[in-house]
Formats: C-alpha cells, structure tokens, sequence
C-alpha cells in the first residue's frame, strides 16, 4: 500500500468538517473526485493509521438492527422475508443511525504526519509566475500577517486571483475544493506554507496546523522574549 497526495487531502477534508455527518457521494462532490477514489482514500487511510473507524457509528447501526430483530421464535419462520427486507431497507437503515461516517481524522497521528512527514512524501514542485488561487502565505487566511513584499505562491489556475510562483497543488482538484470550505483551504495554505515558506512562515504553519488537526494536543512552550 502506498499512500497517495490525494488520500492526505481527503483525511484533511474530515478534519475541516469535524462532526459534520457525511456520506461518500457528498465527500466526492466537494472535492470534485469520484465515488470510488473516495472509497479507496479511506481505505488506504485507515490502512495508514492517518484514519480510524468510528465504532460510536458502528455501534449506533448494531443497535438499530438488534432493536429491529424479531424474537428467536419467529426467527426460522421469517428468515426469507427478513433478508429481502433487509436488502431493500439497507440505505435507509443506514441513514437512521447515522452509520454514514464510517471513519474520522486519528487526530494525533494525521497531525505527526502533517507536519513532519507529508512535506517530504509530496514535496513541492514549483512552476513559473502564473496566474492562480493564492496558497501558503499568500492565501486570504493569512492577509496581514507578514510584512508586505513577500513572494506570492499560488496554485496555477486560469480563473485564480493573483499571480505569483506556482505551487503543484497536492491533487488538480485542490483549487476546487479549497474554494469550497474555508477551513480545508487554510491548511492546505498552512500544509504550502510548511513545503515552500522560509523559516518564520514554516513557524507559524506549524503551529497553527497542528492545533487544527490535533486541537487536544499540548502547546508548545515558547522561550521568554528577549529585547
């Protein structure tokens, strides 16, 4: 198993929709993929550990189907019909327990693998000044926080805003999907920030990542300032 740009991608999208409930057909649409890509993005993510399962789902759907069990003595009697009602009621089963979120974001480890190990997996490819959708610092999450002059970085895009140097997004659809949520945007800028920034952006994308993915973990301690 190899672990892809665009399964990164996917377990970030989790992230930034936290206890949202989701199907596969709506993580699919907004990150303009296919149903089965998004299929064996999970997979390969849980098989990664950047995912894990979401038995509070799991045990949500076993407990719809045990309340919905007939009593041992009918149960010889009406194996037939159960199975066939089964089969018919299985999406809307699912839709009542909210087994819809299979998986969610193992926040600790998608964090360790964000910030210490994706920038080197997919290292940034840069392009020639284009015309894009502004990523790393340059991208409307981070207006005004460094000193005007700073080197813009986009991802190439014939309908972007800025112009700047070109940053091979993790997946073509990265634009796209960055526009739409707001919060996927902001890390894939901090995850750029981290693959193509100089120090003191790389600093703050740290930073501000880690308590995104891993809000639970603890805060680095920082040195007293000095004058």
């Amino acid at each position: 198993m190899q672990l892809k740009p665009l399964d990164f991608l996917v377990a970030l999208k989790l992230v930034a929709w936290g206890e949202q409930r989701w199907t596969y057909a709506r993580l699919a649409q907004e990150l303009g993929i296919s149903v089965s890509e998004a299929h064996a993005c999970i997979k390969r993510g849980l098989q990664a550990g950047l995912l894990v399962q979401n038995y509070q789902a799991l045990d949500a759907a076993s407990m719809a189907i045990s309340a919905q069990e007939p009593t041992a003595i009918y149960r010889v009697a009406r194996r037939k019909r159960l199975s066939a009602e089964a089969s018919a009621g299985e999406n809307a089963q699912s839709k009542a327990t909210g087994a819809d979120n299979p998986v969610r974001p193992h926040s600790k480890q998608l964090a360790e693998f964000a910030l210490h190990g994706a920038r080197y997996a997919f290292a940034a490819d840069k392009t020639p000044s284009t015309i894009g959708v502004p990523t790393s610092h340059s991208a409307p999450a981070f207006e005004g926080v460094f000193a005007p002059g700073s080197e813009n970085f986009v991802w190439p895009h014939p309908n972007g805003t800025k112009r700047g140097v070109g940053v091979e997004p993790l997946h073509p659809s990265v634009p796209f999907a960055a526009m739409q949520d707001a919060k996927l945007y902001e890390m894939l800028a901090l995850f750029d920030a981290l693959r193509v920034g100089r120090a003191r952006e790389r600093g703050m994308a740290l930073e501000r990542l880690q308590a995104l993915i891993d809000p639970s973990a603890p805060k680095p301690v920082k040195g007293p300032m000095r004058g």
